[in-house]
């Protein structure tokens, strides 16, 4: 239980650095923010393949290969599913409802913070399903995210606070955010204990909730502004970056 409090504490923590870092940065140039993103791609790409759905494969015999693929499809499925499931804005900002009609910055700076959002729960049950193993947790997810918690925490201040969100607001939303994690964490550490049959199958539903995003939301915004380049060799350090922490504390 100590280890998964550590995972779950690690995470929110992680955010809401990112977050006060955020506040003292106020504003990233997109050349940073897309390598730092680029980077955090790299170690989420690593920990979804090495730490999830790998182990999930050394986990079930030859023939149960397609639990796992349908786990990451289904994961993947959930996230898309997600991004449809969005609450009413402005009542989380505090905003006139008639600044969201009108003004379509706004409504795209939101709905970035919100896709942010809606994937740390994912984030934090694929954390949990890695712990579940308690005869050999896997660090490296939890490793993994954190890290890139830390420039996922920054990003989102910068734009709420353009978007006219109170500062008070805005650390209190990240707070939030960060809290997704923690319960996510326990959610998948509850769904991995309760049946182990089923652990290749999580493993692989958390790896393909993991990789969607990587695909759909950071990879597309690390490559809107030009600098492309940079943030494909910032994904492949970061991928190496995980790798070798595998190999060091393996």
């Amino acid at each position: 239980m100590t280890q998964v409090w550590i995972s779950a504490l690690g995470l929110c923590g992680a955010t809401i650095i990112g977050a006060f870092l955020g506040f003292l940065v106020k504003e990233l140039p997109h050349k940073w923010n897309d390598t730092l993103l680029g980077y955090c791609a790299g170690i989420m790409l690593a920990a979804s393949t090495l730490g999830l759905i790998v182990p999930a494969f050394d986990l079930c015999p030859p023939s149960g290969w397609w639990m796992i693929v349908v786990g990451v499809m289904v994961g993947a499925l959930f996230l898309n599913l997600l991004d449809f499931v969005t609450p009413h804005l402005h009542h989380i900002t505090g905003l006139d409802p008639e600044q969201h009609a009108n003004n379509s910055t706004i409504n795209h700076i939101l709905l970035f913070v919100m896709a942010i959002a809606l994937h740390k729960l994912p984030e934090g049950i694929a954390a949990g399903v890695s712990m579940s193993d308690t005869s050999e947790p896997s660090w490296s997810v939890s490793f993994g995210i954190a890290l890139q918690n830390i420039p996922e925490g920054m990003v989102i201040i910068a734009p709420l606070l353009l978007a006219g969100v109170s500062q008070a607001r805005t650390l209190a939303i990240s707070f939030v955010i960060g809290m997704l994690e923690i319960i996510g964490v326990w959610i998948g550490f509850g769904l991995g204990t309760a049946s182990q049959s089923f652990l290749p199958a999580m493993l692989g539903f958390a790896g393909g909730a993991m990789l969607y995003i990587i695909s759909d939301e950071m990879i597309p915004e690390t490559h809107a502004h030009g600098y492309q380049k940079q943030a494909t060799y910032a994904l492949l350090l970061g991928f190496m970056t995980l790798l070798l922490f595998e190999k060091i504390f393996e």
